[in-house]
């Protein structure tokens, strides 16, 4: 499991991720497609603290050089 994303992708996940999460908690107020959002912030999170992405591997994908 070798690191996978750049440090510019790991941070863009996680701003995006926090985005996700106050839209879910302030807009949608936990409804359907707000917990489908938290569960995307979710993995967006735990993807960029790890910094391996299981998608970007299936595809061949790669950010970090």
């Amino acid at each position: 499991m070798a690191v996978n994303m750049a440090g510019w992708d790991r941070i863009a996940r996680l701003i995006v991720a926090v985005a996700f999460i106050l839209v879910s908690a302030f807009v949608l107020r936990f409804n359907t497609l707000g917990i489908i959002l938290t569960v995307i912030a979710v993995v967006f999170i735990l993807t960029a603290l790890v910094g391996w992405c299981p998608l970007y591997t299936v595809l061949g994908f790669r950010t970090k050089r």
